[in-house]
């Protein structure tokens, strides 16, 4: 969800075969630029010092290995937390202000496609990835949009193993809820690494009370070139994107680049209306994306990220946040990482990750189970489980308007 870099520590921790010297690595000289094809912005190579740090972390690596318990040092990650990353995708919800005003239930779906498509073009410079966030961590934010209406996020850490974060957005004045869970598990595929991204984005306009759901998966991140060359980061695989209720479906192909043909960032996809091919979409994730009508052969944009203007969100101060709020919890962590001083970084991650593995050991001596505060999991009607929000924890009254209280006690 501009969520690239959710590549824990398949990402770097392979490179350090560069770095630490290994005779079979082929060290990329500094003048040479990105692979070709591939955005400076999407690419990176370590230094000689972090290689020969990251070189003890490659005798843990093994072939389909699960990576989500293995240690990143600090000089790999992004100054913020995953909850936070997931704020990314609402940089554009503006895109589906008002389209519940439309009457043909294509529109309505294209607009969702177009949202959900925009997100992905949003990611910091190069291979960082963010915190792990602890179990019980919550981030909460807030959005102001030029037409005037405002909404709030919240996403809390509701698993740590498997990791699992749940989050909530809600814009009353524009009858808009976006929800779900991102359930990322990567794995080390020798010269790539895997993040697979399980989990699922669920959209409701509460003016359509007719559509449900829209419901959303994500493509499947790769990092390329982590023991050889420059590391390139990746999408890949496919995305569906569906409502059941106007039987409306999109199968968006995410392609990865091949050896000698292809290029990066490019996506395909199909929509199909009760049945009947309806469109295609084509282009690049990161540039211009188009939707071609199938049976008027019109074709026009469907987003393109070079033009479009994000929407800032806005976080309280940390010293009035709580103490598992992700701003306070990593502040000493991020200090360091912005100040370059990886010493006091490392302290502060380490305490973080020490004090979680202390309330873990408590928790079990008591024998008691931890539950998340902001939702509450419930079945998803497909053999699955689905994190929805818990409305008595809010106290903000814009979290909990009477008609989004109302459709998830009818439809949860």
């Amino acid at each position: 969800m501009g969520l690239l870099d959710h590549m824990g520590s398949a990402v770097t921790g392979a490179k350090s075969a560069v770095g630490g010297g290994g005779h079979h690595a082929k060290e990329p000289s500094k003048e040479e630029g990105p692979p070709q094809g591939a955005s400076a912005d999407d690419t990176e190579e370590l230094d000689e010092e972090s290689g020969n740090i990251l070189l003890s972390l490659v005798g843990q690596l093994r072939i389909g290995m699960d990576l989500s318990k293995v240690t990143l040092p600090t000089f790999c990650l992004e100054p913020r937390s995953m909850l936070e990353r997931i704020t990314d995708f609402m940089s554009h919800p503006d895109l589906i202000f008002g389209v519940g005003k439309h009457d043909d239930p294509q529109e309505r779906f294209l607009a969702i496609a177009r949202y959900y498509l925009s997100g992905w073009h949003i990611k910091p410079k190069g291979v960082k990835k963010p915190y792990n966030p602890v179990l019980g961590e919550f981030f909460k934010c807030s959005y102001k949009y030029a037409n005037g209406s405002e909404a709030v996020y919240i996403a809390e850490q509701v698993s740590h193993h498997p990791p699992v974060s749940a989050y909530y957005y809600i814009c009353p004045a524009e009858g808009l809820i976006i929800y779900g869970e991102l359930r990322p598990k990567s794995k080390f595929l020798g010269n790539s690494a895997a993040t697979l991204m399980g989990g699922e984005n669920r959209l409701i306009l509460l003016n359509r009370p007719e559509d449900g759901e829209y419901r959303v998966s994500m493509p499947n991140m790769y990092a390329r070139g982590i023991m050889f060359g420059r590391m390139v980061l990746e999408l890949g695989d496919h995305a569906k994107l569906e409502n059941e209720a106007q039987d409306i479906h999109a199968d968006v192909e995410f392609k990865t680049k091949g050896y000698f043909t292809g290029t990066y960032n490019a996506i395909g996809g199909k929509v199909t209306a009760k049945g009947k091919h309806a469109g295609d979409i084509s282009g690049k994730w990161s540039e211009e994306m188009d939707y071609k009508n199938h049976k008027t052969g019109e074709v026009r944009v469907l987003f393109d990220a070079k033009k479009a203007k994000t929407v800032e969100k806005v976080v309280r101060p940390e010293s009035e946040q709580e103490e598992f709020e992700s701003r306070r919890l990593w502040a000493g962590v991020t200090e360091g990482i912005k100040e370059k001083n990886l010493d006091k970084a490392t302290d502060a991650k380490s305490a973080i990750e020490d004090a979680q593995r202390k309330r873990v050991k408590e928790r079990e001596e008591k024998g008691s189970v931890w539950k998340p505060r902001f939702f509450i999991e419930k079945s998803d009607g497909r053999g699955g489980t689905k994190f929805v929000p818990n409305f008595e924890a809010y106290e903000e009254e814009v979290f909990k308007p009477a008609e989004a209280v109302e459709w998830f006690k009818k439809n949860s």
